[in-house]
């Protein structure tokens, strides 16, 4: 699996999540469950925004982290990052999570197929999440987890295709 490397574009949260964003419900009035079709889209649009904002927040985190620590930003700059990447992803997510919830309101068995497909986009989050996470490290870290994965038998090379191994 490769992957462009540019140290200067914060990745967006889009289709990835997405199937994850829909199935996603926070029980607002704590009744156990929506009893009706407005709360049942109301409490999925909310999980679904809070899926897209929060796994925004780690991308741009991890990503302006490696900025940060080569000097490029500083802490203010990082955080006006964050907020602004996850406002965005926020605005997204909501009508994203908006149309998936009406959608599974008329088809309610569209949420199986939406969760199988659903962890096929989580993949690729974790996937985008391991390589920013990676951007972030030093020379030093890379070498100190290249040679902890060699002695526990895990080859990083293959998950970190075309990143500097140090």
């Amino acid at each position: 699996m490769s992957r462009e490397i540019d140290p200067y574009r914060i990745p967006k949260a889009r289709w990835e999540v997405a199937p994850a964003a829909g199935l996603a419900a926070i029980d607002i009035n704590g009744n156990g469950g929506a009893w009706s079709g407005r709360e049942f889209i109301g409490e999925s649009t909310l999980g679904g925004v809070a899926v897209y904002a929060i796994y925004q927040a780690l991308l741009t985190a991890l990503r302006t982290e490696a900025l940060r620590k080569r000097g490029e930003i500083d802490r203010p700059t990082q955080v006006q990052a964050i907020a602004s990447s996850v406002w965005e992803s926020a605005k997204h997510g909501a009508v994203v999570s908006l149309v998936l919830s009406v959608v599974l309101l008329v088809f309610p068995w569209l949420g199986v197929p939406l969760a199988l497909v659903g962890f096929v986009g989580l993949g690729k989050a974790s996937v985008d999440l391991l390589h920013a996470f990676w951007d972030g490290l030093d020379d030093a870290q890379r070498q100190e987890l290249h040679r902890a994965a060699f002695d526990a038998g895990v080859n990083l090379n293959r998950l970190l295709a075309n990143a500097a191994v140090g």
